[in-house]
């Protein structure tokens, strides 16, 4: 699965392009907590959480996560998507629940 595919599953609106909607996602992890997701060892990631902040981005850009999607339709700060577009990083923002994202996600990358 790639990060246009995860994008498409979940109908998801691309706020900045970074690192590239073609890049290969092993794994995914849906967490609130950053520190949970710095304890995460896998490559090709991509990172689901409810969380808008700047340091979402710079905890994805540690563990080199693929891109960050923000989920529950949040609204995104504006130096949110400045610290994306600085670091390279692709920002997804979509409508679903948590929840519900990891479900379509989920489906997307078993289908």
């Amino acid at each position: 699965m790639t990060v246009q595919d995860a994008v498409s599953a979940l109908g998801a609106e691309i706020i900045v392009e970074g690192g590239g909607l073609e890049k290969a996602v092993g794994h995914v992890v849906a967490s609130d907590l950053m520190s949970d997701v710095l304890l995460v060892d896998e490559d090709d990631m991509l990172l689901l959480t409810s969380l808008a902040s700047d340091q979402v981005l710079r905890t994805a850009q540690i563990v080199n996560a693929a891109a960050v999607i923000v989920v529950n339709g949040k609204s995104l700060p504006s130096s949110m998507m400045q610290v994306a577009q600085g670091l390279g990083m692709t920002l997804i923002k979509a409508a679903q629940s948590k929840f519900d994202a990891c479900i379509a996600v989920h489906q997307r990358m078993t289908n």
